[in-house]
């Protein structure tokens, strides 16, 4: 199979779940030796959760080789994550038979890709007639409609939830002075002039012509908030569901991730803010595991460098509230799996209209006018006016005489302008691969049998098995991964031939963790590092038995995956 014979995906189109399921099926047809396609799972209205394997099988099982997790679209609107998961696919089955480090990720390593984890909440924001909730489709906390309040929906039949704009002296905003289109904040104390109340675009249930009450999505679970670290209550974290895990989908994550534990490390794909975000979320730096720390910041401004995206820290820089933490796919895999995870909140308007110096979240709450006179600039001349709609006259149903417009956050903000959403998914491959990459990966060193004596009892052997780490992590991957118990050391086991004896050994022995070649300190440091073999490992046996018998020795360690060698005694 060659790369003509792949599908050719339209990357500025976002697929539905007809349409995603067929484009899975192709890419799984049309290179059968690297692309096995798997419903690990079922959505709350019944759809397959998709997952793709990537590895060459020939080299081996996928349970076999160390694992890297990619995952995209928990959140309902934010499509582009799928195309990045989507693209990365695309990219490496394209390119690995030219690209040796392609071929070398496809032959000692697995790629577990899931693009859209929450395909019912992004077939809702597909519709002919779309929504855009938070993330999966079904009622909660209750499953009931308001009685009262707004909806945000569209009203006037564009396909679009936009704003609303209302005439009032006691209204927000007002008209920016140089570009009546722009609504800015008016000033502290400032009187006189044509003033706005702004409210999202909707209906009102039951109004009782004075107060505008927003109502929340009757559609309330955010599944990002619904995994089992730091899990807590709707009272303290909106969204969070009624226990962890309750939602399927965030239960077939959890589940398929706990049943492979060769998965050691994990990106996560969401939108948006154009930044990479580390670990942890739910606890500062200074509380961290240093090894850790150290290591996740190495390969976090590695990912800065290739994708033109700063990293950052989810605690430190990316609160929505100082005093809150939000957890989610990384705080999991970090904190309770010990596997490395980052979060990418793909594409930056702001930063594409120029404005270079802002806080990822403090801008959406405050910002100078002239950022917003960047973004309409922005949108006449690369959106076709499209990322802010013109204001236009409406007759609405309860308000009587609007206008709608402002900007259309759904469709640009969200998510990229379709002209810009592969260029957005061209930024990671890269990073990727080379996170990848840098998984630990066991590998046999020697393989070996010499004599020792001979007894009537027949002839007595020496087994040796020296195993090494030949990836740049260590074995356990993270200090986390040990504090926690979720892995072991290297495991290593001898089976025997008929007739044949243990004379000194143990069937089954747990060795040390092995380390990685990442480099512990620089050759410039106080004290040279005194284990310099620490990535080795050495299991003996002594074996009586016939000459000619075939004894078959194992080494496996949970994420650095397998290895197996067959001996011939003599």
């Amino acid at each position: 199979m060659t790369a003509s014979d792949l599908p050719t995906p339209d990357f500025s189109r976002f697929p539905r779940h007809a349409d995603l399921t067929a484009l899975l099926q192709a890419y799984a047809a049309a290179r059968p030796d690297v692309v096995e396609l798997r419903s690990i799972g079922r959505s709350h209205e019944g759809r397959d959760i998709w997952l793709l394997v990537l590895t060459r099988r020939s080299t081996g099982a996928d349970t076999t080789k160390p694992a890297f997790w990619i995952d995209g679209n928990i959140h309902a609107a934010e499509l582009t994550a799928c195309t990045a998961a989507l693209y990365y696919l695309h990219h490496v089955l394209s390119n690995e038979a030219t690209d040796t480090r392609l071929a070398h990720l496809l032959d000692t390593r697995v790629v577990y890709l899931v693009p859209r984890l929450n395909p019912d909440g992004a077939e809702l924001a597909l519709a002919d007639v779309p929504r855009f909730i938070r993330s999966s489709t079904r009622g909660y906390p209750f499953d009931e409609e308001p009685p009262d309040g707004m909806t945000m929906e569209d009203v006037d039949g564009d396909g679009r939830v936009l704003y609303m704009r209302i005439a009032d002296p006691h209204g927000t905003y007002r008209k920016h002075p140089q570009e009546p289109r722009l609504m800015v904040a008016r000033e502290p104390g400032e009187i006189g002039g044509e003033y706005f109340r702004v409210i999202p675009e909707g209906t009102i249930k039951a109004w009782d012509g004075v107060n505008v009450r927003v109502n929340r999505d009757r559609e309330g679970l955010d599944l990002n908030r619904n995994f089992p670290s730091l899990w807590r209550q709707e009272f303290e974290q909106v969204g969070a569901g009624p226990y962890p895990t309750s939602e399927p989908e965030v239960r077939t994550m959890v589940d398929f991730c706990v049943a492979h534990p060769n998965i050691g490390a994990a990106v996560s794909f969401h939108t948006h803010s154009g930044v990479i975000l580390r670990p942890m979320g739910t606890t500062s730096d200074d509380d961290m595991t240093p090894e850790d720390l150290w290591m996740i910041k190495r390969l976090s401004d590695i990912g800065a460098n290739l994708t033109g995206y700063p990293a950052i820290s989810g605690f430190h820089d990316f609160k929505y509230h100082p005093k809150e933490v939000i957890t989610g796919t990384q705080d999991w895999l970090y904190e309770h799996q010990g596997a490395l995870c980052w979060t990418v909140e793909i594409w930056a308007p702001n930063k594409e209209a120029g404005i270079d110096k802002y806080d990822w979240i403090h801008w959406y709450r405050d910002h100078p006018p002239e950022d917003d006179l960047k973004l309409l600039k922005w949108s006449d001349e690369q959106c076709g006016g499209k990322a802010h709609v013109d204001w236009k006259p409406f007759v609405h149903p309860q308000l009587g005489p609007v206008e709608i417009g402002g900007w259309d956050r759904m469709n640009f903000w969200r998510n990229p302008p379709p002209q810009l959403r592969e260029r957005e998914a061209a930024r990671f491959p890269a990073w990727l691969t080379q996170l990848a990459l840098s998984l630990p990966k066991l590998e046999i060193l020697q393989a070996t049998c010499e004599p020792v004596g001979h007894s009537g009892d027949g002839d007595t052997w020496r087994v040796r098995l020296a195993v090494g780490n030949a990836g740049y992590l260590p074995a356990y991957v993270t200090h986390r991964a040990k504090e926690r118990q979720v892995v072991r050391g290297t495991v290593f086991e001898i089976a025997l031939p008929e007739g044949a004896t243990l004379v000194s050994g143990k069937a089954r022995e747990v060795g040390a963790h092995l380390e990685g070649h990442a480099p512990r300190s620089s050759l410039q440091a106080f004290l040279p590092d005194r284990d310099v073999t620490a990535d080795r490992a050495l299991q003996e046996w002594i074996v009586r038995g016939t000459k000619g018998g075939v004894v078959t020795v194992d080494a496996r360690a949970d994420r650095a995956g397998a290895v197996r060698a067959s001996i011939t005694l003599g």
